[in-house]
């Protein structure tokens, strides 16, 4: 049984969404031009009254990808007809963005518009640095808290000098929405004899299941360290709530990593790769091409987030939530994806906000869910055709805000935290640490940048 809501006997209509964490790819340009002006004009005149008539915006996007790059380039065409503007536009891998981010924006031609991770080591150290522009006034003209709700924008706010995660000043919001969760071959399991587990407990039967029946349990490539990440924090969510996680995340009095329940859960993903049950040689392999080999078919089940939605079939593959270990819903990675963020000595601030606000509009939405992509916000008229895998997506997504089980991701809480946790797991998925280890490292890490 799928762990989604009933999606209705035809369609499932859509409701809140909003989006955090997806390393990129290659990189591109959108030139000026295009058509779609007639599909666009409505919302993109309401983004902004004022005439940027050949103004020219430079994007630094994280959307490489087959079918989020198409979004991305139709919605630049549309924008760019609407308001006679030229979009320059890169997409770089967030792991590069992460490194550049902080000189570009100190520069006169750098980004006017950049994906800008959350947490500490980002979108505090950039906001602390006075690098990014303040959108709070703007969000509160365009109603984003309502589009959006104010729980997922949290994720997105630092007080003034960047000390406060969680609180204070909106320095961006994301264009599509993001869930971690398991996508499935629906083939392979049938195979196997497995059905979609309810439980963490049958998760672990189904594995084993999986791997005697001589495939590969879970397609998984981690030579970038940061999908693992999101692999130990499924696993970690399911001995926690949200409320321990939100203080965790945003530094609160007396919140810490080291328990009980972090170190079994760095036993189970040590176990996992000690029986075998990742790809063969994960260490080695690159994200984009584990992604790639399990929409290939090999692999039964993937953990990852949404946003690779659009690139796998839409009727052999599905999706499901971590379940919990009592059978009710633990805690799930997501929320608001890698927001756009404005620098803040633009020459073109009006400009830029007012792309974002169509980047993270209704007609994007509407584009979003062509390409079978779960968006940051969802037009009135948006629905999704039952059986798909999307609908298991939207029907995840639902069940995680109406249950109010949304999670974190762990890099968020320090500064260091994405380097040491990717380190770290690397060395315990490896066997030369320990999980008690492990959670120790974890723990000094964020006590020290208290």
């Amino acid at each position: 049984m799928r762990i989604t809501r009933t999606l209705g006997p035809v369609l499932v209509v859509l409701t809140l969404a909003a989006a955090a964490c997806l390393p990129g790819g290659q990189s591109s340009q959108q030139a000026a031009g295009g058509d779609g002006a007639t599909a666009g004009s409505e919302a993109a005149t309401e983004a902004g009254s004022e005439s940027f008539e050949g103004q020219t915006l430079t994007v630094w996007d994280i959307y490489p990808r087959g079918a989020e790059s198409e979004v991305v380039e139709q919605l630049n065409s549309e924008f760019e007809a609407e308001h006679g503007v030229t979009i320059e536009r890169e997409a770089r891998p967030l792991d590069d963005l992460k490194v550049q981010l902080p000189l570009a924006l100190q520069e006169d031609d750098g980004p006017d518009v950049a994906s800008v991770n959350q947490g500490q080591a980002d979108m505090g150290t950039l906001v602390e640095s006075g690098l990014l522009l303040d959108l709070s006034q703007f969000a509160e003209e365009r109603g984003w808290a309502e589009a959006f709700g104010e729980n997922l924008l949290e994720r997105n706010r630092f007080t003034e000098d960047g000390s406060e995660f969680g609180t204070g000043n909106l320095y961006g919001v994301a264009p599509i929405a993001e869930v971690v969760g398991w996508y499935y071959n629906k083939a392979q399991l049938d195979q196997a004899g497995v059905e979609v587990p309810e439980t963490f407990e049958e998760l672990q039967a189904a594995l084993a299941q999986l791997e005697e029946a001589d495939l590969t349990p879970i397609a998984f490539g981690n030579s970038e360290g940061w999908p693992a990440i999101h692999t130990y924090g499924a696993v970690q969510h399911t001995y926690t709530d949200t409320g321990a996680l939100d203080d965790f995340i945003f530094r609160r009095a007396g919140a810490s990593f080291a328990d009980d329940g972090s170190v079994e859960a760095a036993a189970t993903v040590q176990d996992w790769a000690e029986q075998g049950y990742f790809t063969e040689n994960f260490s080695g392999i690159g994200y984009d091409a584990s992604w790639g080999q399990f929409a290939a078919g090999e692999g039964a089940t993937m953990l990852t987030g949404s946003w690779i939605s659009g690139e796998l079939d839409q009727q052999d593959y599905g999706f499901f939530l971590t379940p919990g270990r009592d059978g009710e819903l633990p805690p799930q990675i997501g929320g608001q994806g890698v927001p756009l963020a404005v620098r803040a000595g633009t020459d073109v601030p009006e400009l830029a906000k007012a792309y974002i606000d169509w980047m993270t509009g209704e007609r994007a939405a509407e584009l979003w869910i062509e390409q079978g992509i779960l968006p940051a916000r969802v037009p009135e008229s948006g629905a999704v055709e039952e059986g798909t895998l999307l609908a298991d997506i939207v029907g995840a997504w639902d069940t995680v805000l109406e249950q109010n089980q949304l999670g974190h991701y762990l890099d968020w809480a320090s500064p260091t935290m994405y380097d040491t946790l990717t380190s770290q797991l690397q060395a315990l998925l490896a066997g030369r640490a320990e999980p008690q280890e492990f959670v120790e490292a974890i723990e000094a890490d964020y006590t020290s940048a208290q």
